[in-house]
Order: structure tokens, then C-alpha cells, then sequence
């Protein structure tokens, strides 16, 4: 009998998933797509050359293992790398990339260029009399890698800055281009690749700049007529890391040059790490030629860190800088500011300084008052039917269940949860409130609402759920 490969692949992350820890797991194997299977040799599809090289490094002996237990010992494993190419081709081109047992011949077949650390390459553009250790890095050594937080949200790019620090100019994202919007933590971590490269590599030469300082010296050097200077003066660094790309749009000579940096750093081996607000492809008035460029290497993008992220960079914050606070008020930040970790960094900051100011003691009714400021207003109106559909979905409650006269204990909570949630996100009153579950009365929500608070006040674990539930009818309005 024929075997397919999708039942091979699922068989083999049954197992995986018994021996890899749940996050890896859905990191690294659930984005991967069996492709075909022939002859024993099963193609699986990863989403970019990081994802290949990443699976190569940490579990290439338990994917062996695995796949010989299923076809048998002449298994082999193949991977198909998506590859972006220019914005004309819309579909992503694929190639073959067999495991390191079975290595292709060269490394040409990739869709980017990957360099040969073992041919030196003499820069012929050294000014005279410049020494290199002259050049300052221009890097805050407060952005490292230790103090920017991982999680779902930037796991990937996390990772494949720690891979270009510890072997920058040498793997196959280059440039490594970081996006996403304001306060994710791009500077951050851009500046973590550089002050990790110098502490791992100190004969490299590291410089960061934003683009909006590189256009300006520029145009500095143009009025000099000393462009040849500014070019060869940033050939000369080994890790270049380029702040906001975006600022690009319309500096159409700035282009050019650092078209001629681009060119020779990436052809030397030398490493390019650029940040911006938005993918590659997206980015408006940036030359093709740029733009194509950019795309040789990995894009990977910054999202907003989930609740537990969030907890996690408050905490850490609170660490380093020698803070305390109760929990439940650290919870009431995290559920509240979920657009960036700046606005989330700053409310600590706002609390800490009225606590201090007003010489008061930190708790949850001041962090109310101060996070007023950050709260967004919801933007649209919520319905008491949107709640009820919430508190059901969040409990596993049916929801006609809650429109009946059933007093089993989990329904009855459910039903005055959603009553008290009611009362605080809408303007309906409490008849008719009452109304939506099944005709209850006034007296029935105001003891629904009062034992939910009751609950909040003894109960931390309820408590927490109902800070959750909270939070996603915030969401919900935004």
C-alpha cells in the first residue's frame, strides 16, 4: 500500500509533539507543509532559509530518527525553501534543499547569495589615515538581547538577530531586515545584533545610524563635494545597521548611495541589519533595485506582544530597575495598554511618578487613575448579545443556556458574569439587562453584579479570568 505524505508527516508530529515542548512545537514544525513523498524521500515545504537552517541545527537528528521509524532506514528528508523573489513574480519560487546526509552540491541553487568565509576580501576603499578603531558604534548598551523579552509576537526575528550576531556577513539573512510598527522594539533590537557582535566578535567594526541621520550627512558631504569620502567611509564597516529605511521615500540621491554602500558590504561579507515601519515590499519611492535587495535576505516582523509578553516586559523592567509593585496592578497594566511596549514602559513610568509625587502608595484604584490617559475609548458601541456570545465562548457555555430558568452552578456564574460585564460596557439599564436573559428582573442583576464583585474581592483566580474577560470586550470595541 502507497503511503502519503501527509499521513507520514502527521504520524512523525505525533511523535514530535510528545518529545518537543508545546512552544517549539508550534514555532518550528507547525508551519511546515509535506509536499510529496517518493521513493522513500519525503519533501516537506518551510517558509523561509532561516526555518531550514534552524531546523538543521537543533533537530535534524530527531527529524532523522523519526522519519526512518516511519519508511524505514533508506528514509531521506528533503526541504523546499519558499523563496520571494521581485514584486513582479507574485508566487513564491521554491527550491530543493536536501538535510545536511544528503547535502546538495553547491550553495548556487539558493535564491540569494551566500559567501565563502574562507576567501578574504581586501576593501581597497580605506581613507588614508582613518584608523578603524576610530569609528564609534553609535549603539545603547542598554539594548541587548538579555533585556529585550521573547514571545510569540517576535520570536522569530529575536532569533535570527542572535544567529547574524553570532556569525554576522556568514548566513543566508543578509540584509536581516526587522519591521513593524512604532514601539515594538526595532532599534532595540537591531542595536542587541550590534552590541552582541562586538562582545562576540570586538575586531569588527559595528556602526548604527538612522536614515534620517545618513540622508543628512549626505547631503553634508554633497555640499563639500566629498560623496566619494561618505561612501567609502561606510565601506568600511563590517555591521551596518540602518534605523527607519523608510525615510528613504523621495531621497532619491541618498538611494543611490547607499545603493554603492549596499553592494559592496553584502559583497564582501560584510553584514546589513535594517529596521522599518513596514515589509520590503510595501515600502513606497524606494528604487526596485533597492527593494529587490532587500528581499535577498529575511524579513522578519515585530506583532504586538500578547498578555503574557506583556506581563513578562513589565516585569522585567520592574527588575532591573530595583521596582515593586502588587501583582494585580502589574495584571491591571498588562490587560490595559496593548498597542507597544513604549506605551506600556511609560504607564509604569506615569504610575510610578504619581505614586511618587502625590506620596501615595501604589494599588489598583491609583493605577486606574493614571492609566485613563493611555485607556483608548472603545470606537464602537457593544451589545449585551456580543457579551453573552463572549462569556460563552470564554467558559464553554451554550449559549441559549443562559436564557433559561437552569440553576446548575456554571450556568448560573456564567449568567451573572455576563450581567456584570453588561452593566459596565453598556449604557442599557438594569431592566433591560434583565430583559436580554430570559426576562429577569432589576433585583436579579444587581445581585448577579454584586456577588461578582464580592467574588473579585476574595477569589484571585476568578479574579484573573474576569480581568481577561474584560479585556477582550475591550478589544472587541477597538
Amino acid at each position: 500500500m502507497e503511503k502519503n505524505c501527509e499521513v507520514v508527516w502527521e504520524k512523525c508530529l505525533s511523535i514530535i509533539r510528545d518529545i518537543v515542548e508545546w512552544q517549539p512545537y508550534k514555532t518550528w514544525f507547525e508551519p511546515i507543509k509535506p509536499v510529496k513523498l517518493e521513493n522513500n524521500v519525503l519533501t516537506i515545504q518551510v517558509p523561509s532559509q532561516f526555518f531550514y537552517e534552524y531546523l538543521e541545527e537543533h533537530y535534524v537528528e530527531l527529524l532523522a530518527k523519526i522519519l526512518r521509524r516511519e519508511l524505514g532506514k533508506d528514509a531521506r528528508l528533503e526541504y523546499r525553501i519558499v523563496v520571494e523573489k521581485g514584486s513582479a513574480q507574485r508566487h513564491p519560487a521554491t527550491v530543493d534543499m536536501p538535510t545536511h546526509y544528503d547535502k546538495p552540491q553547491t550553495q548556487n541553487e539558493v535564491d540569494f547569495p551566500l559567501f565563502q568565509q574562507n576567501t578574504p576580501v581586501k576593501n581597497p576603499f580605506v581613507i588614508p589615515g582613518l584608523k578603524r578603531i576610530q569609528i564609534d558604534s553609535q549603539l545603547n548598551p542598554h539594548y541587548t538581547f538579555e533585556t529585550f523579552i521573547e514571545g510569540d509576537c517576535n520570536r522569530v526575528a529575536r532569533r535570527a538577530g542572535k544567529a547574524v550576531a553570532e556569525k554576522p556577513g556568514a548566513t543566508s539573512f543578509n540584509p536581516l531586515v526587522i519591521y513593524g510598527g512604532v514601539g515594538l522594539g526595532k532599534t532595540h533590537l537591531a542595536q542587541a545584533v550590534g552590541n552582541a557582535v562586538k562582545k562576540l566578535h570586538p575586531h569588527k567594526t559595528v556602526l548604527y545610524v538612522s536614515t534620517e541621520k545618513f540622508i543628512n550627512q549626505f547631503i553634508d558631504h554633497s555640499k563639500h563635494n566629498a560623496i566619494n569620502d561618505f561612501i567609502h567611509f561606510y565601506q568600511l564597516i563590517d555591521v551596518l545597521i540602518l534605523d527607519d529605511i523608510q525615510f528613504f521615500a523621495n531621497a532619491e540621491k541618498s538611494q543611490d548611495a547607499f545603493f554603492a554602500i549596499f553592494n559592496h558590504l553584502h559583497q564582501s561579507g560584510k553584514q546589513l541589519v535594517l529596521t522599518s515601519d513596514k515589509p520590503p515590499k510595501d515600502l513606497e519611492k524606494v528604487q526596485e533595485r533597492l527593494l529587490s535587495r532587500f528581499r535577498w535576505g529575511l524579513s522578519a516582523d515585530l506583532q504586538v506582544p500578547d498578555f503574557e509578553t506583556r506581563m513578562e516586559i513589565l516585569e522585567n523592567k520592574m527588575r532591573n530597575d530595583g521596582l515593586e509593585m502588587p501583582k494585580e496592578v502589574v495584571k491591571y497594566i498588562a490587560y490595559n495598554i496593548q498597542t507597544n511596549v513604549r506605551e506600556l514602559e511609560g504607564a509604569l513610568i506615569s504610575l510610578l511618578a504619581q505614586s511618587s509625587l502625590n506620596r501615595k502608595e501604589i494599588d489598583l484604584d491609583l493605577a486606574k487613575k493614571v492609566l485613563k490617559s493611555f485607556i483608548k475609548t472603545s470606537s464602537k458601541e457593544i451589545t449585551i448579545e456580543a457579551i453573552q456570545r463572549m462569556v460563552c465562548e470564554h467558559l464553554g457555555v451554550p449559549y441559549e443556556k443562559l436564557l433559561e430558568k437552569t440553576r446548575k452552578r456554571e450556568i448560573v456564574q456564567a449568567r451573572q458574569i455576563t450581567m456584570y460585564l453588561a452593566k459596565s460596557f453598556t449604557k442599557n439599564s438594569l431592566k433591560t439587562i434583565g430583559e436580554h436573559f430570559g426576562g429577569r428582573d432589576h433585583t436579579t442583576v444587581i445581585h448577579s453584579c454584586q456577588t461578582v464583585k464580592d467574588l473579585m474581592e476574595t477569589d484571585a483566580a476568578f479574579r484573573e479570568m474576569l480581568m481577561e474577560l474584560q479585556q477582550k470586550v475591550q478589544l472587541s470595541a477597538l
